[in-house]
């Protein structure tokens, strides 16, 4: 049977299967059941394509999906690509969702959008861009995530359709393709119909499809004689004989928009459906589409001809005054051309005007004479701005012009950029100013819009920022603050490159030649910033001593003094000056502020403060520092490289804490969001160095190993400084792996690449420790020599968790008495310390020494102590090494009352709390910012501890 279509009433003939397929999601989502059968348990959303080639029916397709969601009850969201439009960011998403929010009141917006409204706002045309740093594409795809999935549970059921997917701007698609996986987390069902020849890559998403679709989209196919007759026989009349209908079939191939077509021009001619006008059909059918379709066209006359080539690159909703302008036409000579291209069946609609069918705009646009086609654009972009509609709208056309040094072109591609870059869509503002910068811009403007061309490219290709910074400093630049901020943005993207060499002689040459004292100075702080993260920095003793001086005479006035401060807190911690001094300088960094998402700044120096904290032991600082960072850069919609240092380093401070489940959910975030960033850049480094750092502190040895091998951790090590450091890590890991020699070397080379350098804190970096532990099994006296060095320079320092660390070192590899002996003061100083992990390390250890020099009753005391330390802290290797321990001494393991398995932890009080509301994984990773993995290990804990499963997780969660 046929089905009755919404679009002209139309019948859908053979689409049985796939209208089936939207009736089952329909009904899964309404909790309807048309067959009478029991509803879902609650209403579950889902992922439908369909693809096929032009004129198969997609677009009749979704208007009954359409028609059908509306009348049982659902919101419908619907947009469509355009081919004119592809270049437009947020074309689609602002089709999609900006009908839902625009019209309302500024407050009100503000109050259902709440921290989102700065990010999304610009993107949806809702409000003008802040002027504050634009947010990265991560963190705008996520803050869509939220409207669109806000608007799903507040109006469910909700159906979103999207036609013509594979011409939806890439920004849109983008986010859609990500997005749209998880309709079935929500009471959402996600409809796209797309040609698959012309799909791009970044929406491969639809190509293999979760749930309904099986695996893959749902192919369109041509429809059979059989439905061609009935199509024939529904338009024509029953009359129409079977020649005629076979021949139909024959000249269209099944495709439903050219029968519908094609018996439109029957009926025009007034052809008689039997066998003897069956061969006038294939000169009715080329008159369809191509060359018949233009000829056709032509003979309408030449306004006509025009306006419809003015609508051709307007492209979609296009409003008939403004084709007009673009065509040249007055109203009335337009309205007639209108007229003239519906009777036509080339356009329809009226006030708002668009082609009949896609085919149709595609063979209009291609017919223009190519000169033609550019000076359409040309008066296209004077229109649309004349029009009101605004530079972002105008820049679309300018890109298909000619470059003929108009400095009107130059400023609106200017200004475009602008809007569009702050927005959150670089690649849509980098190629406006690359077209400005063919028109090309006046000679005192050149350097300003390679200087935005650079900016725009900062994020996405690092390496043609630089080229683009560079020729920016070799034109003539008449503003002095514009080739400052050419400095510093040239810097900062070289050293975020890991080109740190380059981005300190960037700022060496230029801070001679700099006249405005206040300029000179951040230039120097700049420069040292960078400098401190070099790796191969030559002179790093004069460096610190110039620091030194520097910030003693600051009073930390402004930012670039506070900077500067700041980094003289950080030196001090690398170089193992006592704790006291980098606590006096991070303090006097932080009296007036140090935020960590300043315009034209970079966040490191704030990072670095609050680190130093944490290595002077105090990590509930840090994690203050940290919290209010975090929502700096989530605040400015910053969820790529900057919220994966944030989560990355605050699972390093957990680690050091010892809380190390939730700093393994910590950095896995971190990883997630630093492999969107891409491989081998430092935030990589960070997430993978501490992931590995946390896995072997949990035992997990051959996890770390095969973590390590995945993300290929070793040489060549980066050229930045990371922490821990990546090769001093490397040999922890060779050491755990008992590769004792080669863990030797590579620690010893650490060694002599950090100590000319000055780094001799082994609170930042304890080489040394893993070194001594190394030697000891070939050089035992060295290895002696090796781990009190390393003491002696923690007493400098002074903070207890260093200390104490050093100590148990040495007493591991020192033999006889006093071997207790320095493990005592090791637990002394831990117990003064945040390092449960390390006091847990030291209390076995010491338990095990006194077992084994027969003093069991003290060994009991610090085995249990070491063994319920060791599972508050998620140690589970050292959990089994202290119940062996125990074990041999023959004592058996108490039960550890509030520690081990009758309490739950806060992050897994609140996993079960959300999964017995009933939030889906997805839900509840997000709200704890971690991975849906990390869900399912929280929750498994609950199970284990409390001796129930996900149906008992109300009782779970009682207090105990």
């Amino acid at each position: 049977m046929g089905q009755r279509g919404a679009r002209g009433n139309r019948t859908l003939f053979e689409r049985e299967s796939e209208l089936a397929a939207v009736d089952e999601a329909l009904a899964e989502l309404t909790g309807l059941r048309v067959d009478g059968s029991e509803p879902p348990d609650r209403p579950r959303g889902a992922l439908l394509a369909f693809a096929g080639r032009a004129g198969i029916g997609k677009t009749s397709l979704l208007a009954e999906t359409r028609r059908r969601a509306a009348a049982q009850g659902c919101m419908v969201l619907s947009a469509r690509g355009g081919d004119q439009e592809q270049r437009v960011a947020f074309h689609v998403a602002r089709q999609l969702l900006q009908p839902q929010l625009a019209g309302s009141p500024e407050s009100d917006l503000r109050t259902s959008l709440g921290s989102w409204y700065d990010i999304v706002g610009p993107a949806l045309g809702l409000c003008a861009p802040t002027g504050g740093a634009p947010p990265d594409q991560q963190g705008l795809r996520d803050g869509l995530d939220w409207v669109l999935t806000h608007l799903a549970v507040r109006h469910a059921p909700m159906v979103l359709a999207l036609d013509d997917a594979h011409w939806a701007d890439p920004e849109s698609l983008g986010w859609l393709a990500a997005f749209a996986p998880r309709a079935e987390q929500l009471p959402l069902l996600v409809v796209v119909a797309y040609r698959p020849e012309e799909l791009p890559d970044h929406a491969e998403s639809f190509r293999g499809l979760p749930g309904r679709a099986g695996g893959r989209p749902i192919d369109l196919e041509p429809l059979s004689a059989g439905a061609v007759a009935r199509l024939v026989r529904e338009a024509l009349g029953v009359h129409a004989d079977d020649a005629f209908c076979r021949e139909c079939w024959a000249v269209t191939a099944g495709n439903p928009f050219e029968t519908v077509e094609l018996m439109a021009k029957v009926r025009d001619r007034d052809l008689t459906p039997t066998e003897t006008g069956a061969h006038l059909l294939r000169d009715l059918a080329a008159a369809v589409k191509g060359s018949g379709l233009i000829a056709r066209l032509e003979r309408l006359g030449t306004s006509t001809v025009r306006f419809a080539w003015a609508c051709a690159v307007l492209g979609t909703e296009i409003h008939p005054l403004l084709a007009a302008a673009v065509a040249g036409l007055g109203h009335e000579e337009a309205a007639d051309a209108a007229d003239a291209l519906r009777g036509a069946r080339i356009l329809t609609g009226e006030d708002s005007l668009e082609f009949v069918h896609p085919l149709i705009a595609t063979a209009v646009y291609r017919a223009i004479p190519p000169g033609v086609r550019v000076a359409l654009h040309g008066q296209a972009a004077w229109s649309v701005v004349n029009d009101g509609q605004g530079p972002s709208a105008a820049a679309r056309h300018l890109l298909e012009t000619h470059p003929e040094g108009d400095t009107w072109v130059v400023r609106q591609l200017r200004a475009a950029a602008e809007e569009t870059l702050r927005a959150g869509a670089p690649d849509a503002a980098r190629a406006y100013l690359a077209r400005a910068l063919r028109e090309p811009p006046p000679d005192e403007d050149r350097a300003a819009v390679l200087y935005e061309l650079g900016s725009a490219s900062l994020l996405t290709e690092p390496a043609t920022t630089v080229n683009h910074l560079r020729a920016a400093l070799v034109e003539p630049i008449a503003d002095p603050g514009l080739r400052h901020k050419i400095v510093y943005r040239l810097g900062q993207v070289l050293a975020h490159s890991d080109r740190l060499t380059e981005a300190s002689d960037t700022l060496a040459r230029e801070i001679p030649v700099t006249e405005d004292a206040r300029v000179k100075l951040r230039m120097v702080a700049e420069q040292f910033m960078w400098d401190a993260f070099r790796a191969d920095e030559p002179d790093h003793p004069s460096r610190s001593r110039r620091l030194t001086r520097l910030a003693d005479r600051l009073a930390g006035r402004d930012l670039t003094e506070r900077y500067i401060i700041g980094l003289r807190a950080w030196d001090a911690v690398l170089r193992g000056e006592p704790a006291h001094v980098a606590l006096h300088h991070a303090e006097r960094a932080l009296t007036s502020g140090l935020g960590w998402a300043e315009p034209d700044r970079g966040f490191e120096v704030p990072v670095l403060v609050a680190l130093a904290f944490m290595y002077a032991d105090r990590p509930g600082r840090t994690e203050e520092l940290f919290a209010a960072g975090i929502a700096d850069f989530e605040g400015q919609g910053w969820r790529g490289a900057h919220l994966s240092f944030g989560y990355t380093l605050l699972a390093y401070v957990r680690y050091r804490r010892g809380r190390l489940a939730e700093a393994e959910d910590f950095v896995r975030a971190g990883l997630r969001l630093a492999e969107r960033v891409g491989p081998g850049t430092p935030a990589h480094w960070y997430a993978v160095g501490i992931l590995i750092e946390v896995l072997l502190a949990r035992g997990r040895i051959t996890e770390a190993a095969r973590t390590a091998d995945d993300y290929r951790f070793g040489e060549p090590f980066p050229a930045a400084v990371v922490f821990p450091d990546a090769q001093t890590v490397h040999g922890e890991l060779l050491l755990a792996r008992g590769r004792t020699k080669d863990a030797a070397a590579e620690l010893a080379a650490a060694g002599r690449r950090l100590e000319p350098r000055g780094m001799r804190n082994p609170a930042w970096c304890p080489w040394q420790l893993h070194l001594a532990r190394a030697e000891s099994h070939d050089a035992p006296e060295r290895a002696v020599t090796t781990a009190l060095e390393a003491v002696a320079r923690a007493r400098q320092f002074g903070a207890p968790s260093a200390v104490g660390q050093a100590l148990h070192t040495a007493a591991e590899v020192s033999s006889g008495s006093v071997r207790v002996k320095y493990l005592e003061e090791s637990v002394a100083h831990l117990e003064c310390s945040p390092a449960a992990y390390e006091l847990a390390r030291a209390l076995v250890a010491l338990g095990t020494e006194l077992r084994r020099t027969g003093r069991p009753k003290e060994a009991a005391e610090h085995l249990y102590r070491g063994l319920e330390a060791a599972v508050q802290c998620g140690a589970d290797g050292l959990v089994e090494a202290a119940r062996d321990e125990l074990a041999a001494a023959g004592l058996r393991p108490r039960r550890l009352h509030s520690t081990e398995t009758d309490t739950l932890t806060t992050r897994e009080r609140t996993a079960a709390t959300l999964a017995a509301e009933g939030r889906t994984g997805a839900e509840i990773a997000k709200d704890l910012h971690i991975d849906e993995q990390g869900v399912v290990r929280l929750l498994s804990a609950v199970y284990r501890k409390m001796g129930t499963d996900n149906t008992g997780l109300a009782a779970a969660l009682k207090p105990t």
